[in-house]
């Protein structure tokens, strides 16, 4: 009895350390040394999909900041009573349930899960990669692939960002994320993948 409850102890403090967002989520070398298994699942959605790692690594910061269970702020009548969400966005990437569905139906991954980071970035690689063939936005553009993100294809061609001078300013603000990675992974991503000698 008392081996099963410290396996199941052992357990639990694992999967806690899977999910707790990095320690510095401003440094996407860091970022990656620590979290075991999310440069091989961003390196998977680039080779599908075309997306840098650094693109996708700047949406999902934008959006959750790394939190698996990310959720958006609650709604309150007369400010004191909670009524729901403002969306039913959810997870590393912020997809709504709506959307969720659409990817899983399109792409065959029916067992993809929000709260799962492998299945987040292989999101963002999807929905950029459709970003980039119904609008002709470069996979590399950070700054556009967010708006398009964020509004949605037909929001993006009706151009309803213009409207939003605050989203605008996120956009720029992804956009450094990205430069800012891009940086940072261009002298630690041979480290990442490992000798070249290395059998696993």
């Amino acid at each position: 009895m008392h081996k099963k409850l410290l396996s199941l102890i052992t357990l639990l403090a694992l999967s806690a350390c899977s999910t707790t967002p990095p320690k510095n989520i401003a440094d996407s070398c860091e970022m990656l040394e620590e979290k075991d298994g999310w440069y091989d699942a961003a390196k998977d959605a680039r080779e599908k999909y075309g997306t840098p790692i650094h693109v996708q690594l700047a949406i999902m910061r934008q959006e959750s900041s790394f939190k698996h269970d990310a959720k958006t702020e609650r709604e309150y009548i007369l400010w004191v009573i909670p009524w729901g969400r403002k969306s039913s966005a959810y997870g590393y990437a912020q997809v709504k349930d709506e959307t969720w569905d659409w990817y899983k139906e399109r792409s065959g991954e029916s067992g993809a899960d929000r709260d799962d980071f492998d299945d987040a970035v292989m999101f963002i690689g999807w929905y950029t990669n459709e970003s980039a063939r119904t609008l002709g936005i470069s996979k590399w553009d950070a700054y556009n692939q967010y708006l398009a993100y964020h509004e949605g294809h037909g929001g993006f061609k009706r151009k309803t960002y213009l409207k939003k001078r605050w989203l605008l300013d996120v956009a720029k603000k992804v956009e450094r994320y990205s430069q800012t990675y891009a940086a940072q992974l261009a002298r630690c991503e041979d480290d990442l993948d490992g000798p070249w000698w290395w059998p696993f």
